[in-house]
């Protein structure tokens, strides 16, 4: 039998399609921001990290299906540490959630980029914000905290900048930019930590929500971006830490195959060039190409 290694034998007259090459941007929901108790003082928490960010190309079969899962922003921690966002999939690639930020007791957990640090059980000492624990590594760590301040969450192209002094929280880490889209957008920013001062710290680049001060509550990350919920506040507005925002699925493919988006995906396609762009923005479930 013969082989057809440029291409897909076709059911009609014995003709070769032309291959499948498939573009694909994948980014997980954010973390989110921690939420804090109003213990000695150490009220301020750690922000949300930014969710896992991959893209490579494949090779894929025509009327075969794949599956697609786009994540869902980690809620914000209730006088608790935040959760980690959900992971996003596309057929064998998964990016991890972002890691949620940390409270009074408990440093900011692993994910896609880490979540942002605070106090721990000793007064005034810095907990670390965690170095993402998964491999191929899709992010970067959170910067840890300081005395009534939280460390930034990690984005997927900057770790998050530690607690500069006490009361002062550190900014998120920059996400990074992809033209999958045919323009450059920039996703999976981390969330600011939280400050007890009036300073706002920024969230990174890439939908990374602003962290809470004594004037404003904190800020979600971004929905479809992967952005890291800003940290909290005791004290203003209530419990005040943000959720992350969601993450995206975007496919790239050439604009002679056609897209079958399935049941449980909420997507749409444009074209850009030589290419097809279907972009989903939430749910689970099968894609396949003919």
């Amino acid at each position: 039998m013969a082989l057809f290694p440029l291409g897909i034998l076709s059911a009609a007259a014995g003709s070769v399609a032309p291959p499948l090459s498939v573009t694909y941007l994948v980014v997980a929901g954010g973390g989110g921001g921690g939420g804090q108790y109003n213990e000695g003082f150490r009220r301020c928490s750690g922000a949300g990290g930014g969710g896992g960010f991959r893209t490579a190309t494949e090779t894929k079969v025509p009327a075969t299906t794949y599956t697609v899962t786009v994540g869902a922003g980690g809620p914000r921690g209730n006088f608790s540490r935040g959760s980690n966002g959900g992971n996003s999939v596309f057929d064998t690639v998964t990016s991890a959630g972002g890691g949620g930020g940390a409270d009074r007791f408990s440093p900011g957990l692993d994910g896609g980029s880490g979540g942002g640090g605070n106090n721990t059980n000793s007064a005034q000492a810095g907990g670390a914000g965690n170095t993402p624990s998964v491999s191929p590594s899709q992010g970067n760590a959170g910067g840890s905290g300081a005395y009534n301040a939280g460390g930034g969450g990690g984005g997927a192209g900057a770790a998050g900048s530690n607690a500069p002094s006490s009361f002062n929280g550190g900014n998120g880490g920059a996400g990074t930019a992809s033209t999958i889209t045919g323009s450059s957008v920039t996703y999976a920013g981390g969330g600011g930590g939280g400050s007890d001062s009036a300073t706002i710290t920024s969230g990174g680049a890439g939908g990374g929500g602003v962290g809470a001060s004594t004037s404003t509550n904190a800020g979600a990350g971004t929905t479809n971006t992967g952005g890291g919920g800003g940290g909290g506040r005791y004290g203003f507005g209530s419990n005040n830490a943000a959720a992350g925002g969601s993450g995206i699925v975007i496919l790239s493919y050439p604009s002679t195959f056609t897209i079958t988006i399935g049941a449980g995906l909420t997507g749409s396609t444009s074209t850009s060039g030589a290419n097809k762009i279907t972009t989903i923005t939430n749910g689970t479930g099968n894609v396949s190409w003919a």
